[in-house]
């Protein structure tokens, strides 16, 4: 690299971080607001495998009361990859899995020892919120991989107080097994949401003894599948979701929502999914039934949403306490034909709730500011007054009344990154080995994918390792079953497809191996003189031999982990348009 490029990266990442410094100072209305001057209090509840688009948001009305009535819902908010552990990882670290390199739910490119081994027990934010004076506590599942073997080899850091569900017991529902602070494991005696309910009560009790602030992280399983162990299989296979036994009989008129993407006449997507076979209807029936077992599995995270509200209510914790409900991704069911399951770049898969309840929060809003998981992090920093480490990928979310109205005058960033390694995670008992129960291979799911979400745009771009591309317009094609990437005679804002795809695969190429600042600003690395901000202004026509001259996305091969060496080009021809035409700027 260059002395000349050194010096414009260097300089460019000084003046977005300034920047960055200056809109995210420490909130001093929040006293004011919470009735405290001490800091926030924030508890973190999160499902697994929640959906945003199957409606599962409907069959929670208690939800609904406490925070969707009285907190703002995030309707654009995006895990940024689509399986349990790397978005797990993701959220706690405030990175892209590309940069924790933590990308499966096992070893050896996942789990919690790959958590351990790539140095983020001593990095991750139950740690930094100690060392800013906090308690912290945990209760439910942590990470996949964590075990009754390795529960203590080390124990994770940084908290005060946990309850941590533990595998191979982790999706059982019943029975599940526990481990406490330093103690040894425990088989429970009863319905795991309720045990972590119980927990959480106890957390916030203990919590209210103290006078330092507290985190609390709330994670029950559900709606995620039960798992089954079988003897001589290592991985369990997944069936339907156990709720509680007082939640059986609801909703048995349920299905699946019959949106047009479900079970297409037509087959759709890239890669392996454009191949699958129609569900039968023998196969139909079973998805409703497996819908109908997630939804029932939800009512006891409802209940356990509404004894967290009045727990906090009583103690009274609930005015100077954020509290935060999403899930870790998303989940598809019968949509572009697949069987029950995550880890596709669809929207179903990474397009997840997200709301906040809190001082300050609006009440019964809702948002489409994109915001993800790398920004939750950042967003507890912010509100919590810890200034924002150089390492996050993402940036605080726009929580209060007076951030959100600075938006709507100076809109946030447009877009976002999802990526993931390996094979498609397959649940149910459809398309399984009736002898070992184990997922039919469907062949390699790596991809790199973009969303970008502009004023009057709405994209989709991905690029699998197979090198086969997709390209959505979601207003117009909201549940993504025309794929316009070689349709090059189609208009997009004025322009040719061809012109639009060769700004998103720049942006793409940009933010696949982004860090820090250029995964927040990818724009401005693109484009350093500050002219572009959106994709929009990139179109101009005066760019288009500077977005020519970039190299494409491509793979040299479908690996199961991350190796940048499999994965093409990790930067563009130049550093940014100024640059590649020799125009001298200064800051």
């Amino acid at each position: 690299m260059g002395i000349l490029k050194i010096a414009l990266l260097a300089s460019l990442a000084l003046r977005l971080r300034s920047v960055q410094a200056a809109d995210h100072e420490p909130d001093s209305s929040l006293a004011e607001l919470s009735g405290s001057s001490q800091k926030p209090n924030f508890i973190f509840i999160m499902t697994d495998d929640q959906d945003l688009h199957l409606n599962s948001l409907d069959y929670m009305p208690k939800l609904q009361r406490y925070l969707g009535n009285e907190g703002t819902k995030f309707e654009k908010h995006f895990c940024t990859i689509a399986v349990c552990c790397p978005s797990r990882v993701s959220l706690l670290t405030g990175r892209l899995a590309h940069n924790t390199n933590v990308t499966d739910v096992n070893p050896p490119y996942g789990g919690y020892p790959k958590f351990i081994a790539e140095g983020f027990n001593d990095r991750y934010l139950p740690v930094w919120l100690q060392e800013a004076g906090y308690n912290t506590y945990y209760t439910g599942k942590f990470l996949n991989a964590h075990s009754t073997s390795n529960y203590n080899k080390p124990f994770p850091k940084g908290w005060n107080g946990t309850e941590f569900l533990l595998d191979p017991s982790t999706y059982s529902y019943w029975n599940s097994t526990f481990q406490r602070n330093r103690e040894s494991p425990v088989a429970s005696n009863g319905y795991s949401t309720d045990i972590i309910s119980q927990n959480s009560l106890a957390f916030i009790n203990a919590a209210r003894q103290s006078e330092r602030p507290f985190f609390l992280g709330i994670a029950p399983i559900a709606p995620h599948a039960k798992g089954v162990h079988m003897e001589n299989v290592s991985i369990p296979y997944f069936t339907n979701p156990v709720p509680a036994e007082r939640h059986r009989d609801l909703f048995l008129d349920a299905q699946v929502p019959r949106h047009e993407s479900f079970n297409p006449d037509n087959p759709s997507g890239a890669s392996w999914i454009y191949n699958l076979r129609q569900l039968n209807a023998s196969e139909v029936a079973y998805a409703d039934g497996f819908y109908r077992s997630r939804i029932q599995s939800l009512q006891a995270v409802d209940d356990l949403v509404e004894a967290v509200i009045l727990e906090l209510q009583q103690q009274d914790l609930l005015r100077n306490t954020f509290v935060f409900f999403t899930a870790d991704n998303g989940y598809h069911i019968g949509q572009h034909r697949m069987v029950p399951g995550k880890g596709c770049p669809y929207e179903e898969d990474i397009n997840i709730p997200m709301i906040v309840r809190g001082p300050g929060v609006p009440r019964g809003e809702s948002v489409n500011y994109v915001t993800s998981h790398t920004d939750i992090a950042p967003t507890l920093f912010d509100l919590a007054g810890i200034p924002l480490r150089s390492d996050f990928d993402g940036t605080p979310m726009p929580l209060k009344k007076d951030a959100l109205d600075k938006l709507s005058a100076s809109p946030r960033r447009e877009h976002l990154n999802v990526e993931y390694w390996g094979t498609n995670l397959q649940e149910g008992l459809i398309g399984r080995d009736a002898s070992t129960g184990s997922a039919l291979g469907y062949g390699n799911n790596t991809y790199k994918a973009l969303r970008v979400i502009g004023e009057g745009y709405n994209l989709f771009y991905s690029v699998w390792c197979t090198n086969e591309h997709e390209l959505y317009e979601m207003t117009s094609d909201p549940y993504q079953m025309k794929n316009l990437f070689r349709a090059s005679e189609t208009e997009f804002l004025g322009y040719n497809m061809t012109k639009v795809i060769s700004r998103l695969d720049a942006l793409l190429l940009l933010l696949k191996s982004c860090k820090g600042a250029q995964c927040t600003s990818p724009w401005a690395f693109l484009h350093p003189g500050g002219d572009v901000a959106t994709l929009r202004q990139a179109l101009n026509p005066k760019y288009d031999a500077f977005y020519a001259a970039q190299p494409s996305i491509s793979f040299a091969a479908c690996e199961d982990g991350y190796f940048p060496e499999y994965e093409g080009p990790q930067q563009g021809g130049c550093l940014g348009y100024l640059e590649c035409w020799g125009v001298s700027w200064s800051l």
